[in-house]
């Protein structure tokens, strides 16, 4: 990983932007969003539609190649709904797409390429119609789902379970387990009695955990000048 060259104070007007942007653009398009979020390149992240809710500390993260699009297309003008808890992890590429509902719990993380969906979208016979035959999607707390995993209508994933890279989801998982292969089934127990460590217990003091952060960039960047960051910008290879 290159060093970061930047001055302290560039990336502190950097992280302030990026927080006024996602209020500005993201906040009004959202029914809630909690304090203490955090969006990365947020202006490669898309909300769409009514009735969607984000919790506090969120974690989101676009890219140029890669956008995250979370969006609701009810049946009906001002139905359906996605409700996403606190403390969540959203990766690059990660789709939400709801006719209908879906619930996803608190400290969930997405691996990049996720998809999540409670409709077909269209008919098997009759492609140029709605598909009406939606379910409801309920992911429970502490969930991880891995790489480009997909998942389908009428699913209800139990709490603390993990989906593997590129699994398909089309029936329900029992909490403490993990999961499989297409379609997903369960390869391993989990024992809960060895307890997990959630997100939510990273972020239990989310003023003294960016207080925290902040110090160490403060520290690890105040050597860093700004007359060397624009040469590192402009010609890479002459740098110390």
């Amino acid at each position: 990983m290159r060093q970061d060259r930047r001055p302290y104070w560039v990336k502190k007007a950097y992280i302030e932007f990026r927080r006024w942007y996602t209020n500005h653009f993201h906040r009004p398009a959202l029914d809630y969003l909690g304090d203490h979020h955090t969006f990365m390149k947020p202006w490669h992240i898309h909300f769409g539609g009514p009735n969607i809710r984000v919790g506090k500390c969120a974690t989101v993260v676009g890219e140029p190649d890669n956008w995250v699009r979370i969006g609701v297309w009810g049946m009906e003008p001002g139905e359906g709904s996605i409700t996403i808890g606190d403390y969540v992890m959203i990766s690059p590429g990660t789709r939400i797409s709801a006719c209908f509902s879906i619930e996803i719990g608190h400290s969930v993380m997405m691996a990049n390429g996720v998809y999540i969906t409670d409709s077909d979208w269209h008919g098997v016979y009759d492609r140029t119609r709605r598909d009406s035959a939606h379910k409801p999607v309920s992911i429970a707390d502490n969930v991880w789902l891995g790489d480009h995993c997909t998942v389908l209508k009428g699913v209800t994933i139990g709490e603390n379970s993990i989906v593997a890279a590129g699994a398909v989801v089309s029936r329900d998982v029992p909490p403490d387990v993990i999961v499989a292969g297409n379609p997903a089934k369960v390869v391993k127990q989990l024992d809960p009695d060895e307890g997990f460590v959630t997100r939510a217990d990273y972020y239990a003091d989310p003023v003294g955990l960016e207080r925290y952060i902040d110090a160490i960039e403060r520290d690890v960047l105040s050597r860093n000048g700004f007359l060397n960051w624009l040469r590192a910008l402009v010609w890479p290879r002459d740098t110390d």
